[in-house]
Order: structure tokens, then C-alpha cells, then sequence
């Protein structure tokens, strides 16, 4: 297993918005390289941290960094989306924090095998957990047309998402696309070079995409986050980091949700829906890296961290 490295972003910004309390018991729902679960731990003598991964080598490493802190930091496998579950095997039920940092590690990235950067040739994998589930060259090749536009169209927000997908299709025909470069190539003919974005590799947003999908991270975070959310006492802490537009405004939405009272008409004199504020909002706008983070770790710029307390 290659050495597991991951800059983790807005490390102070993550120990200042969860507020640690003495003893508290913390989640950190995507652990990675385990840079917030350490400072948690650091930060918190008393604290116990329980985190959980898809990547077995995540865990693997973090594991091994996690070691000095003994029975404080509790490990487990799985998707974050289950965390009730995964909480209950502990026999814990409730939450005075969590951390969830959305972004792909820089490991998995710069793991050639792992299939997730358009800038190596490798096979064509982007799963997290590489024991289970589809492929990107599954979906690439298996997938209707019409299904393959509406992924890269969604996901991906490419809007070239139509002629991509054709090209696809018919590259597929002739043989199987099962390397990243050949993907590459496929986008590149797609796209009219004319209209290539100088800030963006043309490939970028379809390799979000099919990572995406292949991971079903989209629904994983609507279904942790409620999750997470339920469990929290009152006054215990979430706290959420994005990397692109549709996970910041699943994590605003859902935080709003939350945030919001009374949903009656306003004409009634009396609520008749009964709702109440479940979560206070701390973070009116989105929390961004500053300019020496970035200088140090270029992909905390795209980072955005919302906050909020329970009620």
C-alpha cells in the first residue's frame, strides 16, 4: 500500500465551529488521511472519536496514526451514509459532533490504479471501495446513451454532456473503454477545441461525474446528513465540507430545512403544522480557505464549510 497523504482543509476553522465539549464522542464520517479526527483528538483529551471510511487503505492509515489516542478513536468500515447503524454496533446513540469533509483525498487522486485522475493512465475504476460495486468503465460502457448524458449532464453540469455521450457510445462500439487517457481522448474529440475552458482540463467534469455515480455520493451525503443531524444533542455541532456546487447546495438545503420553523401559510392565526427549529445556522455564508492555505494546499480553494448547532 502506497504511503496515504491528505492536506486536510480548514483545519482551525473545523476545531473552531465544533466547539469541542470535555469527553464529547465525535464523528468524522469520511476519515481519510484522519487530519480533522486528529486535531479532534489533540484538541480534546476526553473526546472519543469514532470515524468511518469506504477506502480500506484510508482506514488502514488512519488507523495507524490514530494509534497513540488507543480505544478513543473507534474505526469502522462503511459508508457514512449508514452511520446510524454503524453507531449502533458501538452501542452509541447520540453525537456531540461531526466532521464531514466531502473532497477526494489527494492520495486517491495521485494513485495511479485508483482510476480517478484524468491526468494518468490507469484503469477505469473511481470507486472508493475498490472490494465492491461498478466500475467507471461499467457505467461507461454498460450504460444507454440517454443514462450516460444524464449523468455527465447532472452530475458533471458539462454542457457538452450530449455530444460526449455520443461519442461514447460509438467509441464503445469498436472496443471497450477501460483506461482513463482513452477516456480522455474520447472528451477531447467531443468537445470542439474551440470551446475548451483554459482554466479547466475538458475532462474534468465528466470524471466528476462518472465518480459520482460510480459512488453514489450525492445520495450518500442527503442520507449522512440527516442521519448525523438526528443524532446530535442539542447543542452538539455539525460540520460539513464541499468541493463543488452540488454538494454545497445539498448541505445549504438540507441545513435550512432543518434551520426552518413554522411552514404554514401565513394568513393562518394559529400553526397548524407544528414544526419547530431543529438547528440553528452558524455559518450565514460559506466559510473559504485563506490565501496562505491555499499557497500551501491549491485544493482547499474550491473548499466550502457550513456549520450548525443543534437546538
Amino acid at each position: 500500500m502506497a504511503d496515504f497523504h491528505h492536506l486536510s482543509v480548514l483545519p482551525n476553522e473545523v476545531i473552531y465551529y465544533l466547539a469541542l465539549k470535555h469527553g464529547g464522542t465525535y464523528l468524522d464520517g469520511t476519515l481519510g488521511g484522519a487530519g480533522h479526527a486528529a486535531l479532534i483528538l489533540e484538541n480534546e483529551p476526553a473526546a472519543m472519536l469514532i470515524g468511518i471510511d469506504r477506502d480500506r487503505e484510508a482506514l488502514a492509515a488512519a488507523g495507524k496514526r490514530l494509534a497513540i489516542y488507543g480505544e478513543r478513536a473507534r474505526l469502522l468500515h462503511g459508508d457514512f451514509a449508514d452511520i446510524t447503524g454503524h453507531l449502533s454496533t458501538l452501542g452509541i446513540a447520540e453525537l456531540d459532533g461531526f466532521i464531514l469533509d466531502l473532497g477526494v483525498s489527494s492520495h486517491q487522486l495521485d494513485t495511479r490504479e485508483r482510476g480517478f485522475s484524468f491526468q494518468q493512465d490507469a484503469p477505469l475504476d473511481m470507486r472508493m471501495d475498490i472490494s465492491s460495486g461498478e466500475t467507471a468503465a461499467d457505467l461507461v460502457n454498460g450504460l444507454p446513451e440517454q443514462e450516460l448524458e444524464r449523468i455527465i449532464t447532472q452530475y458533471g453540469e458539462e454542457r457538452w454532456a450530449k455530444r460526449i455521450a455520443s461519442f461514447i457510445v460509438k467509441e464503445r462500439a469498436e472496443s471497450l473503454i477501460t483506461t482513463t487517457f482513452r477516456l480522455v481522448d474520447i472528451i477531447k474529440g467531443a468537445v470542439p477545441k474551440a470551446k475548451w475552458d483554459e482554466r479547466i482540463h475538458p475532462a474534468t467534469r465528466t470524471f466528476q461525474a462518472l465518480r459520482i455515480a460510480v459512488n453514489s455520493e450525492l445520495e450518500s451525503l442527503e442520507r449522512g446528513m440527516r442521519a448525523a443531524l438526528d443524532l446530535l444533542k442539542p447543542g452538539g455541532r455539525g460540520v460539513i465540507i464541499s468541493f463543488h456546487s452540488l454538494e454545497d447546495r445539498i448541505v445549504k438545503h438540507i441545513f435550512r430545512e432543518y434551520a426552518e420553523g413554522c411552514t404554514c401559510p401565513r394568513h393562518l392565526p394559529v400553526c397548524a403544522c407544528g414544526k419547530q427549529p431543529r438547528v440553528k445556522v452558524l455559518t450565514g455564508r460559506p466559510v473559504t480557505a485563506a490565501e496562505a492555505e491555499i499557497n500551501d494546499n491549491p485544493r482547499s480553494r474550491s473548499a466550502k464549510l457550513r456549520a450548525v448547532e443543534k437546538l
